[in-house]
């Protein structure tokens, strides 16, 4: 008797245990709302919310909800349709909202998910862009009654122009920093108007893939994944993709993977590092910046390569002599590589390398950690991963 007790037990705490993995905590506090009896939470289900529940806001304006998943998820919180702030919620976070004003997504803070804070992140980015946008569009009007107006145009649409280019490249890097992370569920369809998303190119359904490909090896019956997925395959059938089929075809397996030529004419894949922190470098031997940056990188790899720390560094140099010429004077030590074409540089292009010289940190297990890090940046990170 004693024994099918134990087990009970037993059972009871590895039942708990595994509800306990899957369970989110949100609480917060509404501060100076006094007429709001109740505030509700939705999920959303692909693009469409689902009401889960309700609390009611206490005198002092707090609120809290208990919610299991087994992986992240998409959720509303607020009053109404137009009053609510999205986030996102992963299993185990115990998520800290404060409220300053009524309306909820004007001013608020959120601790505890990292996820949720990336998500106002963005955003509060878009929202910036879309009021830089009207802005313009005004001055623009304003200024088509005036016998200049041919003068200001040019003008004014270029600032249009680079104010919606500055906003798909932010969400890009983000992307493309973040494969792995619901996030940039986010980041992909993020809307300028209602018919305008924010990644409105043909190419940039490369980064649809990316994104689906990660995530649906580690979340692969997440609704949101399975919709994004499907979501690549009509975009695939639905154009006549050629070069981005041909280049989301080679990130099948590894996303971000790049496999080029070293200075011996060895064909290595950035992959074949996992189990190192590796640098991934872009530079070129004309760039002055470039060419500094990897005097500093010699001293940050004597200092760590033999504990765990690797380069691997691409060349964007469209003359194949002045970059042998480059590694060799400078003797740099690590793993020296070039784009296999230059004038059609499909690794920088994938990576949205804008400047040189650029870079990606990558952890052992293969994923980004840090995105750009350079000089005392850079040696503050290693060491951190590197501790004496």
């Amino acid at each position: 008797m004693r024994k099918i007790f134990y087990l009970l037990a037993l059972a009871a705490l590895l039942i708990n245990a595994c509800t306990s993995e899957n369970r989110i905590t949100v609480k917060g506090k509404i501060n100076g709302e006094k007429q709001r009896k109740s505030i509700f939470l939705n999920r959303i289900e692909v693009d469409y919310p689902v009401f889960i529940d309700s609390s009611e806001i206490g005198r002092n304006g707090n609120f809290r909800f208990r919610i299991e998943s087994p992986f992240p998820e998409f959720y509303q919180l607020g009053f109404s349709s137009s009053n609510f702030i999205t986030i996102l919620a992963s299993p185990g976070e115990k998520i800290d909202l404060v409220f300053n004003d009524s309306i909820l997504w004007k001013d608020y803070s959120v601790t505890g998910s990292e996820g949720s804070a990336d998500i106002k992140m963005l955003d509060e980015r878009l929202a910036r862009t879309r009021k830089q946008l009207d802005s313009v569009e005004l001055v623009y009007i304003d200024a088509s009654e005036r016998s200049s107006f041919e003068d200001e145009r040019i003008s004014l649409e270029k600032t249009y122009e680079d104010l919606i280019k500055n906003q798909r490249k932010n969400n890009i890097d983000f992307i493309v920093s973040n494969p792995g992370s619901f996030a940039s569920i986010k980041a992909l369809y993020q809307e300028l108007d209602n018919e305008t998303g924010v990644l409105y190119e043909t190419r940039d359904l490369q980064y649809f893939k990316i994104v689906a490909d990660t995530l649906g090896r580690y979340y692969p019956r997440s609704k949101n994944v399975i919709a994004l997925k499907q979501d690549v395959e009509r975009g695939m059938n639905r154009f006549s993709l050629g070069k981005i089929i041909e280049l989301a075809d080679t990130i099948r397996e590894v996303n971000l993977d790049p496999v080029l030529t070293d200075i011996d004419g060895n064909r290595i894949a950035l992959s074949s590092l996992r189990g190192k922190y590796v640098l991934l470098s872009f530079w070129s031997a004309t760039s002055a910046e470039s060419v500094a940056e990897n005097r500093q990188l010699k001293e940050y790899y004597r200092q760590y390569k033999n504990r765990g720390f690797e380069i691997y560094q691409v060349n964007l140099d469209a003359d194949e002599n002045a970059w042998r010429t480059a590694v060799r004077f400078e003797e740099l030590p690590w793993i020296s590589t070039r784009e296999d074409d230059p004038r059609n540089p499909v690794t920088a292009r994938l990576f949205n390398v804008q400047q040189l010289p650029a870079n990606y940190l990558y952890d052992k297990n293969g994923d980004i950690v840090a995105k750009d890090l350079h000089g005392r940046s850079l040696m503050i990170k290693l060491n951190q991963l590197f501790p004496n």
